[in-house]
């Protein structure tokens, strides 16, 4: 029987993952066990609860104020242990964490072959975003399998990772979970969610990079006031549990009418909330892969991005953290109808949902007994 590992830790990597989960472990000649670091707590344990996935191994390394070094060595040390104790055919990590990186160096150290998922996304400054653009090159070089979204991503693996023969273009497994989970008649449990007026144009914000802590959160949050006082909108941020991040939301914009603050939903609820909105801003990397499957424009709030493919498509744009230039970003697409419609109906670049049935594919004609 073939084992595999499969490691994550982080909200985004579960939802990435989760289809991948579940389709490995529909082949009964396969040992699939996860691994959860617990580097997000709660934000993850929401995502194991709604695809219904139990970890094998709950190594719960979370703690208040824990700084990147604290992640890498207990993430280090704790799968490094788990490997000791059961030893894979492969591991599989996903994306850009530090809970990625660890666990591909756990495994490097335990001479165990890694397959990345999501491999492959680059930016030109090995700084922007940190830590996350050093993770998914270190990983890159650490894999012996690489899962790329996109040919452009693959493209990246053949001309910097020498000798890199086993790259696959699959699609991006975050449009397999979004499809899971939206529904067309879905009614919200969050009273704050359940009490909009979807009447009315709703822009959805998350905000959580830390390149985008202090300053630049502030000017987000300067926009955000701007806009919600010329257009006839209603503002939804989801925060992220970092209390700093939550304190500058607070004091920025608490008691500022139509903009509701609430505590990042569970996936479903968020997926849906998507859906329904008509515009997304946000500086993640995985809702500009998702919102485009929703037909929902994606105003980026960084600098520049490792998703080229959906900005050159038209699905995203990125716009920085100036205010005055998120405002005039919002307002045309508020406005102008015809711009609008060309990012919304834009096509999205990165995948059909069937990324996890290509990868298990792949497995199986490499592990199959």
């Amino acid at each position: 029987m073939a084992k595999f590992a499969v490691v994550f830790g982080t909200r985004p990597e579960a939802i990435k993952m989760a289809p991948v989960v579940l389709a490995m472990r529909q082949n009964p000649k396969w040992d699939v066990r996860v691994i959860c670091t617990g580097q997000h707590r709660e934000m993850l344990h929401q995502v194991l609860e709604v695809f219904q996935i139990r970890p094998d191994y709950d190594l719960d390394i979370m703690t208040h104020g824990q700084t990147l070094e604290d992640i890498t060595t207990r993430v280090l040390q704790g799968v490094g242990e788990v490997f000791r104790n059961w030893r894979p055919d492969l591991v599989l990590v996903h994306g850009d964490t530090t809970t990625a990186f660890a666990a591909a160096l756990a495994a490097f150290y335990a001479q165990v072959p890694i397959a990345h998922v999501e491999a492959g996304l680059r930016t030109a400054d090995l700084g922007n975003p940190f830590p996350e653009e050093a993770n998914r090159r270190l990983t890159d070089v650490l894999a012996e399998i690489h899962f790329a979204p996109t040919e452009q991503a693959a493209e990246n693996i053949r001309r910097e990772v020498r000798g890199s023969k086993e790259v696959y273009i699959t699609g991006n497994t975050v449009i397999d979970a979004l499809l899971q989970v939206v529904e067309e008649d879905y009614q919200f449990r969050t009273p704050a969610l359940a009490g909009l007026d979807f009447s009315k144009p709703i822009v959805v914000v998350t905000v959580h990079r830390r390149e985008n802590w202090g300053t630049p959160l502030v000017g987000i949050c300067q926009a955000l006031r701007e806009i919600v006082a010329a257009h006839q909108c209603q503002i939804v941020v989801a925060m992220h549990q970092n209390p700093r991040l939550q304190e500058v939301f607070r004091r920025e914009l608490d008691g500022v009418e139509h903009v509701y603050l609430i505590p990042a939903p569970d996936y479903r609820e968020f997926a849906n909330l998507m859906k329904r909105s008509k515009l997304l801003l946000t500086d993640s990397g995985g809702l500009q892969e998702e919102a485009p499957a929703l037909n929902v424009p994606v105003l980026v709030l960084r600098e520049q991005t490792e998703r080229p493919e959906g900005v050159a498509a038209g699905t995203c744009k990125v716009v920085g953290t100036a205010p005055q230039r998120i405002v005039e970003s919002v307002a045309e697409l508020l406005t102008n109808a015809q711009v609008y419609n060309t990012m919304a109906l834009a096509p999205n670049p990165y995948g059909d949902g069937r990324a996890a049935q290509r990868i298990c594919g792949i497995l199986e004609q490499k592990y199959t007994v």
